[in-house]
């Protein structure tokens, strides 16, 4: 029961991350001192997906359910928990393309950003 919890909360922190990394930037707009937390945060989940590594987060959620007697689901978060409609072997190939949809969405809030830091 206990690794059961544990997973759950690492799945928690992990689903707080991955939407920190999607959204963080309209969070700079309240708070720009996140941009130093952000932007490598962003950096390092655009570069999991580019080479399709495993993020430390999902091996520690996998390890805490085999723990607790229930199924790993493999090296994916993403694949596991968002994409588990489409085909687990097709799944690598979205990847690199969420790598640059993180990348040119973040970048087009921080341009925004700068300009009106430009602008006075």
């Amino acid at each position: 029961m206990r690794y059961r919890a544990l997973a759950g909360i690492v799945f928690v922190v992990h689903s707080g991350f991955v939407l920190f990394v999607v959204a963080g930037a309209l969070a700079v707009l309240w708070m720009p001192w996140l941009a130093w937390l952000h932007i490598p945060c962003v950096l390092y989940g655009a570069a999991i997906e580019f080479i399709g590594g495993t993020c430390p987060l999902t091996r520690l959620e996998n390890r805490f359910r085999r723990a607790a007697g229930e199924p790993e689901y493999g090296d994916s978060c993403l694949g596991h928990y968002i994409g588990g409609a489409v085909d687990p072997a097709k799944w690598a190939r979205f990847e690199p393309w969420i790598g640059a949809m993180l990348l040119v969405g973040n970048v087009a809030v921080y341009g925004y950003l700068l300009s009106k830091i430009g602008e006075g």
